[in-house]
């Protein structure tokens, strides 16, 4: 590895000013109308959009380290309209009922950054929308069939664009075509869930941090200092959720890895361009995501060691030198002119993955068991939502409220099996991801427009199609 980098801690979002001061542990029994597990995004928006509805609710959220130190304080800042499972849902509920998550996505956007606005949440938002790019024929290929499929989805302010027009954008080397969508911001993920937790806060909910559950069950969270009661209890804990007891196959903690640059000078921002600051991603198998950073870096993305055997997680975000090696190579391959930059900080996360990768939102009426998640890397702004969802289930449930755009899209109580046992777990997700990259190679030695068979496979045993 390169010497001089910052391996960890957390993540370089950390970096500028620390990891913030915990607050204060569960210290015994307790008792709250709603109980919310997990102080990421998806728990924060649930418990902000909660109490702003009912201010007379007594809110807990417990934390197993501090509010952000999973994917909420470590992903690649990008605030935009995908979700997962968007496709499956239209097969499954109809084309126009994906249509109405889509567009609720869409408006998520504009939300997050009204909500930053008002509670004067300084994140480094900028709203540049999303470019990917295309650069083999066979990424072409399927940039132009993604480009159809969203506008057929709603999306009609997207924009196609060739090779030239995607250089007056951003100089990637190769790039031979691109899409983009305004419904996409840059965002500095820490400020946003920093200035979420003390928005919860001041609006009376309690956060109790340094307090890990280890089971959930109706109307129970268990700790080793307590147990916390309540009617409600939310399970918001995304790529965690394997370390609750019963939950080990219910989610695949994935594993992403990210790296940022030092600061870039004006000359090679120049050379790049990327003056509208849109977040970057790719249509490679193993994808790539990147944004321009309000400090001028770049904060690079994409799939390391993809994941720990057993579900485990890491330790506060090392990354093994080769992970770090690859993602350089990435970002040198799309811009030549920054072989000689210094690489100053990676880190690496985990994200929830169901076994059909849907993103999911669920109120069980007859236990009060409710949870989130399975983002598959599209949780940024799909926590909002289901944060938002979350807080109507919760109203229509206890006579609060009664259905809701929200409660009838159709991702609202959808059920999926459970994961493979281990060795099956490790031994495809493994293998799949190296089919993915060696499906990539393929595609830019052969320069076909046909995309490889190898990664059609790959989809179909992991079950995203």
């Amino acid at each position: 590895m390169s010497s001089g980098v910052v391996n960890g801690g957390v993540s370089f979002w950390y970096a500028a000013d620390g990891f913030p001061e915990v607050r204060r542990p569960l210290e015994g029994d307790a008792s709250a109308d709603v109980v919310i597990v997990g102080g990421g995004y998806t728990g924060l928006w649930t418990a902000y959009y909660l109490k702003k509805a009912a201010p007379f609710l007594r809110i807990t959220v417990l934390e197993q380290k501090f509010c952000g130190y999973g994917a909420s304080g470590r992903n690649g800042g990008w605030l935009y309209n995908g979700v997962a499972g968007r496709d499956r849902y239209a097969k499954l509920r109809g084309h126009e009922a994906a249509v109405r998550l889509q567009k609720a996505m869409n408006d998520t956007v504009d939300e997050v950054i009204r909500v930053a606005e008002a509670e004067g949440i300084d994140a480094d938002l900028y709203k540049g929308g999303v470019l990917e790019v295309a650069r083999t024929p066979a990424q072409l290929a399927r940039l132009k069939a993604f480009h159809a499929a969203e506008v057929a989805f709603g999306e009609k302010d997207r924009e196609l664009y060739g090779a030239r027009e995607t250089a007056r954008r951003i100089r990637v080397a190769d790039a031979v075509g691109s899409t983009w969508t305004p419904h996409g911001a840059r965002v500095h993920p820490v400020k946003l869930v920093k200035g979420l937790a003390a928005a919860v806060e001041a609006l009376g909910v309690v956060i109790h941090e340094s307090t890990p559950v280890t089971e959930i069950r109706p109307k129970h969270a268990v700790t080793p200092y307590g147990t916390v009661r309540a009617p409600y209890v939310l399970r918001c804990t995304e790529g965690f959720t394997a370390s609750l007891k019963g939950q080990r196959r219910t989610w695949l903690p994935m594993n992403s890895s990210m790296i940022a640059t030092e600061p870039l000078t004006d000359e090679q921002w120049a050379a790049i361009g990327w003056d509208g600051r849109e977040t970057l991603g790719d249509m490679a198998h193993a994808y790539m995501y990147a944004q321009r950073t309000a400090d001028g870096r770049i904060a690079l993305g994409g799939r390391g060691v993809p994941y720990r055997f057993g579900s485990r997680t890491d330790n506060d975000g090392r990354t093994q030198a080769e992970t770090v090696e690859a993602l350089r190579d990435i970002l040198v391959g799309f811009f030549p002119q920054l072989a000689g930059v210094r690489i100053e900080h990676a880190w690496s996360g985990v994200l929830g993955v169901p076994r059909d990768w849907c993103a999911t939102v669920t109120l069980d009426r007859s236990t009060g068991l409710g949870w989130a998640g399975g983002y598959v890397g599209s949780g940024v702004a799909t926590a909002n939502l289901a944060g938002r969802t979350l807080r109507d289930l919760v109203q229509q449930d206890s006579g609060q409220g009664g259905r809701t755009e929200l409660t009838e899209l159709p991702w609202v109580g959808h059920k999926v099996r459970r994961w493979e046992p281990e060795p099956l777990r490790w031994l495809g997700v493994h293998g799949m991801y190296a089919t993915y990259r060696t499906a990539d190679r393929r595609e830019t030695v052969t320069r076909s427009a046909e995309s490889s068979r190898l990664a059609r496979w790959a989809d179909r045993v992991a079950g995203r199609h």
